[in-house]
């Protein structure tokens, strides 16, 4: 790939080991959002990279854009980290292999769930057999979507390596190792992009009118000259009921809500992103106005 590169130059940023199809690309991939990174210009590349719990190493290898990689993000949990992993994977046919490197995150272990995942499938309850981690049920995937994964996809174990240069050369290996060509006899595996379940998505709306909590409203008062938040809780007719203190937002509306003076849950909301909007202004300096509910 260097070497025609090099020869024709002008072609640098085309994909001359892929099969073309005469589809064009779906404008929804990858459908599943998540904390990864798509190079876009290198959709039709072959691997694919999860670095685990190891998140710098994710930002290093998308800073260096080797021209094999398609995308590359963390995988930090053994159920919904894996399940995004196999829809993103099963949708673009070109991804063929896909590197587990980085720290394998204790307790969830969702780099030794892949590896159990590639190698015994999942059982009846749809637990990844053999998995060390605490819940590897990967209950949002169908059991196709498991084995079209499996069938699709060779996994290459990199776990603990956090050397963005070794991952960019095992990377560029891997590509080489392919012998892809158009003409379908050299191909490793041939595959079809899966239409993946889905679950229904609504559009968030505006309220055009907000329902009038009974338990009262509060005024939010960082006090950063005490290092802490000062919050009053007033009656509907305006009368002072309590003031609660605290030095963080998490402990603030805990207690509100514990003692049941908040009984909307819109308001919880509510008050749940003032109390750390408040918090914020205290660390950053900044003057903090209270938004209307």
């Amino acid at each position: 790939m260097n070497r025609f590169y090099e020869a024709f130059p002008e072609l640098e940023g085309t994909a001359p080991g892929t099969c073309d199809t005469g589809e064009a690309d779906p404008p929804s991939w990858p459908p599943v959002p998540g904390e990864y990174f798509v190079l876009c210009e290198h959709k039709t590349a072959h691997v694919a990279v999860s670095t685990l719990a190891s998140i710098v190493l994710a930002e290093e290898l998308a800073r260096l854009t080797p021209r094999e990689l398609c995308m590359v993000g963390k995988t930090e949990t053994e159920n919904i980290g894996i399940e995004k992993v196999i829809q993103n994977t099963i949708t673009n046919p070109s991804i063929h292999y896909l590197i587990v490197a980085g720290k394998d995150p204790e307790g969830h272990r969702s780099g030794a769930t892949l590896l159990s995942l590639c190698e015994s499938g999942i059982d009846r309850t749809l637990r990844v057999i053999g998995s060390p981690g605490r819940r590897p049920v990967l209950k949002n995937v169908t059991p196709e979507e498991v084995e079209a994964f499996r069938s699709q996809v060779t996994l290459v174990d990199m776990i603990g390596c956090e050397d963005a240069a070794a991952v960019v050369t095992r990377i560029g290996a891997l590509s080489r190792s392919g012998h892809l060509s158009c003409s379908g006899k050299e191909f490793a595996r041939v595959v079809k992009p899966v239409k993946i379940s889905a679950v229904e998505v609504i559009r968030a709306e505006k309220v055009k009118k907000t329902e009038l909590d009974k338990g009262g409203y509060f005024v939010i008062l960082p006090l950063k000259e005490k290092g802490s938040i000062s919050v009053e809780h007033y009656s509907n007719d305006n009368r002072l009921l309590r003031i609660i203190e605290g030095k963080d937002a998490v402990s603030l509306y805990r207690t509100i809500v514990a003692n049941g003076w908040v009984t909307h849950l819109s308001h919880a909301a509510y008050l749940g992103k003032e109390l750390d909007r408040a918090e914020l202004s205290m660390k950053l300096d900044f003057k903090y106005v209270q938004d209307g509910a």
